[in-house]
C-alpha cells in the first residue's frame, strides 16, 4: 500500500469527539480504529509512557460514565468491553503521535487535531454572536424585542424530546379502569 492516501471523514472524527468530565474526548475505542491498531495496542503503547499522559491529557471512564455512554447511544453493551476506556483529550491525543509513529497514525493525528481546531472555532463564533447580538439589543428600544428573542430562539441548542418509559395503554382499557371495571374476568 505505499503511497495510498488514506482518506478520514472530518464528521467522522468530529462525531467521536464526545464531552466528559467537562472536557472535549475521544475514547481509546475510537482513536484505536483511526489509527488501524487493536485498542489492546494502544492501550499497551500508553501504559509504557504512562509519564507522558497525565490526568488532563488522559483519564479511564468510570462504571457510571460508561454506562451513560452505553444509554446514550442506544447499545446494550459496549463491543465486549471488559476494563474501562480511556478517554484522551487533545492534548492526550497530540501526544498519542509521539508514541505511534506509523505514516497513518501522523496523517490521523493531523485530522483530529483540525477536528479539534473546528470545533473551538465553531463555539467561540458562537459565543461571539451571542455577543453582538446583546449589543444590538442594548443598542435599539423595545420594539426589536420580539426579533431578537426569536434570534435568540434559534441559536439556542435544540432540547431532545423526553421518551416516556413503560407500557401504553389504550384510551378504551384506562375508561374502563377510572368507571371501575375489572380487566381481570373471574371464572
Amino acid at each position: 500500500m505505499p503511497g495510498k492516501e488514506l482518506s478520514i471523514s472530518a464528521e467522522h472524527i468530529t462525531d467521536a469527539i464526545l464531552f466528559i468530565r467537562g472536557h472535549k474526548v475521544m475514547l481509546d475505542k475510537e482513536l484505536a480504529g483511526l489509527y488501524g491498531v487493536t485498542t489492546t495496542n494502544l492501550n499497551k503503547a500508553v501504559r509504557r509512557n504512562l509519564d507522558r499522559f497525565p490526568a488532563d491529557f488522559m483519564f479511564q471512564l468510570t462504571k457510571e460514565e460508561l454506562g451513560n455512554l452505553m444509554f446514550q447511544n442506544g447499545t446494550s453493551s459496549w463491543g465486549g468491553t471488559r476494563k474501562l476506556p480511556h478517554a484522551f483529550t487533545e492534548q492526550g491525543v497530540a501526544m498519542l503521535s509521539s508514541i505511534l509513529r506509523s505514516k497513518q497514525a501522523v496523517q490521523v493525528n493531523i485530522e483530529i487535531m483540525r477536528a479539534f481546531v473546528r470545533l473551538r472555532q465553531l463555539i467561540s463564533s458562537h459565543k461571539e454572536l451571542t455577543k453582538k447580538l446583546d449589543a444590538l439589543e442594548e443598542k435599539y428600544d423595545v420594539q426589536f424585542k420580539v426579533v431578537f428573542d426569536a434570534i435568540r430562539q434559534l441559536m439556542a441548542p435544540p432540547v431532545p424530546k423526553a421518551r416516556k418509559i413503560g407500557f401504553r395503554v389504550k384510551d378504551s382499557i384506562r375508561g374502563k379502569l377510572r368507571s371501575g371495571y375489572s380487566l381481570i374476568e373471574t371464572a
